[in-house]
């Protein structure tokens, strides 16, 4: 199945490098659109997963993602706004959301 989906990649990934407007895409002409982004989301480390294959790693740069520190976002925007104490009324405002 990657196999195949790395072949449709590649076909995209080259019409764009070509710089087509159309282009034959499981034997379709179609539009293609250069503004158009793919992505793939995996987490290999899970039993049953596999790694992406070499030839289709190399078609994407990997990035990482992070749970956004909700306090410090709050506490920079009440500082922002004018707020004194911003630390206690940041931890103050995710608590009461919480239980909500």
């Amino acid at each position: 199945v990657l196999s195949v989906v790395a072949q449709q990649i590649l076909s995209i990934l080259s019409a764009l490098a070509a710089g087509y407007a159309r282009f034959v895409f499981e034997c379709r002409e179609i539009n293609l659109v250069w503004s158009c982004g793919i992505f793939i989301t995996m987490n290999p480390g899970y039993a049953g997963r596999t790694e992406l294959p070499d030839n289709l790693k190399s078609m994407f740069r990997p990035i990482s993602m992070v749970v956004p520190d909700s306090c410090l976002i709050s506490e920079i925007i009440l500082f922002g706004e004018g707020f004194n104490n911003t630390k206690v009324l940041a931890r103050e405002m995710l608590i009461v959301r919480v239980e909500f």
